[in-house]
């Protein structure tokens, strides 16, 4: 077994330690297989990435094993950027910014990138809005389909270009690029109202937090809110299936597992990077926002927040509501 090798990512070496090292069990893929599929889609991959705070997820024991999380960068790092955590706490995150980052991620055993939906050159304005489509309890694809549908109508009623690919595991990511003159505070909101005219339009939408009272297809807000992180473009996933961007056009054909670590190099093949002009594409959330305003006045008020961040204003109760009942 070599105890390493080295990929050229652009023009430059990256070193891969233990490159034998088996990764995937079942299918017997490698650590040097992971570097090779981000060599090979690294300007797409560095796309989603780039500039901006980003956790290192590290199955250091493989697929098998549970990843280790690791906020703090380590110092061995090319980039960094200082960052404040919602705890209010400092720290220190990887700042891709070059595609031998995106490599260097995968010697650190990254499967998939998670980076923040803001830049470092403006750390407190988000500028991508993720729309996370999750299927719920007896609920399959053709469901998460149906809801991308309806997400795509409402975000062209609001001005926005959503740009979609498969999660690597169940679902559905969408993504809108934005000015950055938004707080997270305020893009969270926006999903909050987008996903609940979703709700409105379509019975198989829920924006239910608590999973006792989810049914259908949940839309994950929460991954608007600051230091959350979703599998960017091009991510592979510990099912070993590859984040997949794709056109609307090829939704209705759509399955979670079509492009695997392997199939995907075809795919890259025949269509390179469905992601170019993503950030030529930055939207306007004032209609988002109105609608916003439109619910407040309605009396439909903020939605619980995840349980590590700090009380918000106007936010319901973070209690799940079958333990509410069993206290009154």
């Amino acid at each position: 077994m070599a105890k390493e090798t080295h990929v050229l990512a652009g023009t430059v070496p990256v070193r891969i330690s233990s490159p034998d090292k088996v990764v995937f069990p079942d299918e017997g893929w490698t650590k040097l297989e992971i570097a090779q599929h981000y060599v090979m889609c690294g300007d797409g991959a560095l796309r989603g990435v780039y500039n901006r705070p980003t956790m290192l997820k590290r199955w250091i024991d493989g697929v098998g094993g549970d990843p280790f999380y690791m906020k703090r960068v380590p110092e061995s790092a090319r980039s960094k950027v200082d960052v404040v955590f919602p705890s209010s706490r400092p720290g220190r995150m990887f700042l891709p910014l070059e595609v031998q980052d995106v490599v260097w991620l995968a010697q650190m055993n990254c499967l998939d990138l998670h980076p923040w939906n803001a830049r470092a050159s403006d750390l407190d304005h988000a500028d991508e809005l993720r729309i996370d489509l999750d299927p719920t309890d007896g609920f399959g694809f053709d469901a998460i389909i149906n809801v991308a549908h309806t997400i795509r109508t409402i975000l062209e009623e609001i001005g926005l270009v959503g740009w979609p690919k498969t999660s690597g595991n169940r679902g559905i990511h969408i993504y809108a690029r934005l000015r950055s003159e938004w707080t997270f505070y305020e893009v969270r909101r926006a999903c909050l109202a987008i996903a609940r005219e979703a709700e409105r339009r379509n019975d198989l939408a829920t924006t239910a937090w608590w999973k006792e009272e989810r049914s259908g297809v949940f839309i994950d807000y929460n991954q608007n809110a600051r230091d959350r992180t979703m599998a960017s473009a091009y991510s592979i996933r510990h099912t070993g299936w590859v984040s997949t961007p794709f056109q609307w056009d090829e939704l209705d054909d759509m399955t979670p597992a079509r492009f695997d670590l392997m199939s995907f190099k075809d795919r890259w093949e025949d269509v390179g990077d469905l992601t170019d002009g993503i950030d030529e594409a930055a939207g306007d959330l004032t209609m988002a926002l109105d609608w916003v305003a439109r619910d407040e006045a309605d009396g439909i008020g903020d939605a619980p927040w995840p349980p590590h961040y700090p009380k918000m204003p106007g936010e319901p109760p973070r209690v799940q509501p079958s333990r509410r009942k069993m206290e009154i």
